[in-house]
């Protein structure tokens, strides 16, 4: 199977697990479509992988509104085609009023890069003299990331039999539970993300508490 065609039925997939994750009322999904490390990738791949992202948008924004789905991005926008950014605002004001699902889509991401980022801007604000250097708290900082407003993750689910992070959501993923399931993301459906979430359910969670 070719990588192109691999992206593309990873893209139908998604449309599925949104409709998967709707269904069992969980409120937000957040997958990596493109980390900052997938510039390395040959330039043939990443352009038919930011045309994809456009496509699917164009042929699931109507079912994405019938099923209240709403739409948000992070990632390092500055680094993206015009037109990718274009489609990206179109499809954040579009879907802002809907209630059952919000599908986050990590593009052009790093958890490296956010933190860097957040920063960045800390910085500034401490030499504008908006915050002061002991004000910083982590609930502060956290102010300070992509989508502050959304929850830190519960669950984090690698495909393929991976085991590791991949510079994803790092600052938030500091309590996630962490689950493998050796099918490759294409293939992930209901019966694995019933299996990720019965396992979720057996696990104590206790936040550094005994």
């Amino acid at each position: 199977m070719s990588r192109e065609f691999g992206h593309r039925r990873g893209a139908e997939n998604l449309r599925t697990l949104c409709i998967l994750c709707r269904e069992r009322k969980i409120e937000y999904l957040t997958v990596y479509a493109f980390s900052t490390e997938n510039w390395k990738r040959p330039a043939t791949e990443v352009g038919a992988l930011m045309n994809l992202f456009i496509r699917f948008f164009r042929k699931y924004t109507d079912e994405l509104e019938k099923e209240g789905i709403r739409l948000r991005f992070i990632g390092d926008r500055s680094g993206l085609p015009d037109d990718v950014v274009e489609t990206m605002i179109e499809a954040e004001e579009s879907s802002k009023d809907r209630q059952m699902l919000q599908l986050i889509i990590a593009l052009n991401y790093g958890g490296r890069r956010e933190i860097a980022t957040a920063a960045r801007a800390i910085s500034r604000d401490v030499l504008a003299g908006t915050i002061g250097v002991d004000d910083l708290t982590e609930e502060v900082f956290a102010q300070y990331l992509y989508l502050a407003d959304v929850p830190d993750p519960d669950l984090i689910i690698r495909t393929g039999g991976e085991m590791r992070l991949s510079n994803f959501l790092l600052w938030q993923a500091a309590y996630a539970e962490f689950y493998s399931v050796d099918c490759l993301w294409p293939d992930f459906g209901a019966e694995e993300l019933d299996a990720a979430l019965y396992d979720f359910g057996k696990r104590q969670r206790r936040f550094g508490d005994v």
